[in-house]
């Protein structure tokens, strides 16, 4: 997965900040929501892995507000792992770890990061193809342990529909740049969940029409 699009102001755009960090507006308006959604849905303690860990910022709140967790940040991008451990180095917390280089749409990473209570993704999918996607989860799926969770969070069509005007006008300008890419739609990713065999347990309605998809590994 390698593309630079041009996302709006809505979408998670990183702005440079001091000390290699980097500011997502958007990611400072959900943490909280998010944060909210781990703790009722998510295991209290174990490891888990943030993929397209982005700016960091989400990946400090959760391990701030989810003590049990060992939280291991990830992403592609070497100028977000640098942001992600700057946030990291100034938060000090114990239970979060360094970044590391992780592809999510890369076969076979599940196999080398096996054994995770929790693996987190969020705003990824509608910024990659079906194919990517399904790789992406077939992938978290192989590294999930027994009675692990899978959490995916951003922006879906519902039944194949766009819901609002502004998810119309991000999901064209996607299409736009990239046909292959765009909005997925939920009943197809709860369709692929279910082809690597774990449960759907939740779909949560999340602020600014977002949803997330809360997925379970069988024991």
């Amino acid at each position: 997965m390698s593309r630079r699009l041009t996302l709006p102001d809505t979408a998670s755009v990183a702005q440079p900040g001091e000390g290699g960090k980097l500011f997502a507006p958007s990611a400072e308006r959900n943490c909280g929501p998010i944060c909210d959604l781990v703790s009722l849905y998510g295991p209290g303690a174990g490891r888990a892995l943030e993929l397209a860990s982005g700016t960091g910022q989400h990946a400090v709140a959760l391990a701030r507000a989810l003590p049990g967790l060992q939280w291991q940040p990830s992403d592609i991008d070497p100028a977000r792992r640098a942001s992600i451990d700057a946030y990291a180095s100034e938060a000090a917390l114990p239970n979060l770890a360094a970044a590391i280089a992780l592809d999510a749409t890369d076969p076979g990473w599940g196999a080398a990061h096996c054994g995770q209570d929790l693996i987190l993704l969020i705003n990824l999918l509608h910024l990659i193809s079906e194919n990517e996607a399904k790789t992406l989860i077939a992938e978290a799926a192989q590294a999930l342990a027994p009675g692990g969770t899978l959490i995916l969070y951003g922006p879906f069509m519902r039944a194949g529909e766009l819901t609002s005007d502004g998810d119309e006008r991000f999901h064209a300008s996607l299409v736009e740049q990239d046909p292959e890419i765009g909005y997925k739609d939920d009943f197809d990713v709860i369709d692929w969940i279910h082809a690597q065999w774990l449960d759907l347990a939740h779909a949560i309605e999340m602020p600014a029409n977002n949803l997330a998809l809360i997925a379970k590994r069988g024991g």
